[in-house]
């Protein structure tokens, strides 16, 4: 009998409650309206990009169907959710606990400084083969070994010949004959065989035959190579020494491939020898091979120093700078902040209030602590360049994610380079991306 009294009750309540409800309804659409609430804000709101909520790591920068075939949502600018429109946010206690440091996006000249080794050679525009022109015997050496060095009018050699001795006994018979002619035809043979003006005039002087005649060094040098000994019998082909001058070398430097175009001829450049600690010489680009060694993949530069003292040695070490033309209006970047993948390039952009979006940049070259950079970033931001690379495991951004790029709050417009990882293959995150199955045109699914 008590049951019975309590169902009147019970459905009075029910009914109230339903009633409350309809008149609250009715009150909310009243005052904001359908479609004041749900459309007239998104007009007014940027879009960053679209996502599908059933794969978080999804973004698109055109509304449409998800690869699942589900309808993308809008991710606006303004969203409450800061998480949702950076990659990584983290307290103000963690950043000071991983020492994150950021540096200010620069704008500005920016001069290439291109780093490379080498070694030096001969200045080969110095360099003099000795050989004779008639048979004969070397019966004096005026240098002993290779290495040695020779000055301005050193004898090198004396030469005893038989056929020397015959020019120099029709040259004083022509003299005698007082025939102009004959006179000179006799010494232009004489200096074919390679006496000196001197030599000639010296002859015209005493009227007297020496038995053996010398060879005098033209300018000063070192011996770079010794044919022959004291009592070697030689011919017109026989090289007794090669001389080469020390007073200019030559050091053959090698750059990588990447920055062949900025190597020209007439280029500054700077070098440090090893055997000379601290001591600097400075020189000049003096020819650019035309050739990359397919081994190397470097382009071989020959620069010019002058070599005071002749201090510098063939085949010593060196360290060379060369300073290319300045570049204009170059965005630049600490090179610490720059990570750099097997497949991609990228860095940290910090937003403030512990936020921060991985970005993919494309970088030019590199001079001294700073890099270009030609994609991906604008002069004003902060980048990461402490404690990125954790920051960027944090991120566990994929290959989708980075070639958006500039959809992100903290990335500017993304590099054409922005790779374009192939399904299964690793992104520029350096993650598996993993495979989509997507409707086709025939009901069936393909692999994306």
């Amino acid at each position: 009998m008590n049951k019975f009294r309590w169902i009147p009750l019970a459905a009075a309540v029910v009914l109230l409650a339903m009633t409350g409800g309809y008149f609250a309804g009715r009150r909310g659409r009243t005052t904001a309206g359908p479609d004041t609430a749900a459309t007239a804000p998104a007009a007014k709101r940027k879009v960053l990009y679209w996502t599908d909520p059933m794969i978080p790591n999804f973004r698109s920068a055109r509304p449409g169907k998800s690869p699942m075939g589900m309808q993308m949502l809008p991710v606006y600018a303004d969203d409450s959710d800061t998480d949702a429109a950076s990659d990584v946010r983290i307290t103000a206690d963690m950043v000071n606990n991983l020492g994150v440091r950021t540096a200010e996006v620069e704008q500005g000249s920016l001069s290439p400084r291109l780093e490379s080794v080498g070694y030096v050679g001969y200045d080969e525009d110095t360099i003099t083969s000795l050989n004779t022109r008639a048979d004969g015997w070397v019966e004096k050496l005026g240098v002993k070994s290779a290495g040695d060095s020779v000055r301005a009018g050193q004898m090198l050699y004396e030469l005893f010949s038989p056929k020397l001795a015959t020019a120099e006994r029709e040259y004083l018979v022509a003299l005698a004959s007082g025939s102009p002619s004959l006179i000179a035809a006799s010494r232009e043979r004489m200096q074919a065989l390679g006496f000196s003006g001197a030599q000639v005039a010296q002859l015209a002087r005493t009227r007297k035959i020496g038995d053996r005649v010398a060879r005098y060094a033209a300018t000063a040098g070192v011996v770079m190579s010794l044919g022959v000994s004291e009592g070697a019998y030689v011919v017109p082909a026989t090289q007794i020494m090669k001389l080469a001058d020390l007073r200019t070398v030559w050091v053959l430097a090698e750059v990588d491939e990447s920055a062949a175009a900025l190597l020209h001829t007439g280029q500054k450049a700077d070098a440090v020898f090893d055997a000379f600690p601290g001591r600097h010489w400075q020189g000049v680009v003096d020819y650019v091979y035309p050739d990359i060694s397919s081994a190397t993949r470097t382009v071989k530069a020959r620069l010019r120093f002058a070599n005071p003292g002749l201090r510098l040695q063939p085949n010593m070490y060196a360290h060379v700078g060369i300073e290319a033309a300045p570049r204009r209006d170059v965005v630049q970047i600490p090179e610490l902040a720059l990570i750099r993948t097997g497949n991609s390039q990228r860095v940290i952009v910090a937003l403030g209030d512990g936020r921060f979006d991985v970005c993919p940049v494309q970088a030019g070259f590199s001079s001294g602590d700073k890099v270009e950079i030609l994609k991906g970033l604008r002069a004003g931001q902060r980048v990461v360049t402490s404690a990125q690379f954790m920051l960027d495991s944090e991120a566990n951004v994929d290959a989708a994610a980075l070639r958006l790029g500039s959809g992100r709050p903290g990335c500017a417009e993304a590099p054409d380079t922005a790779h374009r990882g192939l399904p299964g293959k690793a992104g520029p995150a350096g993650r598996e991306r993993p495979k989509m199955s997507m409707p086709s045109t025939h009901g069936k699914e393909r692999q994306a």
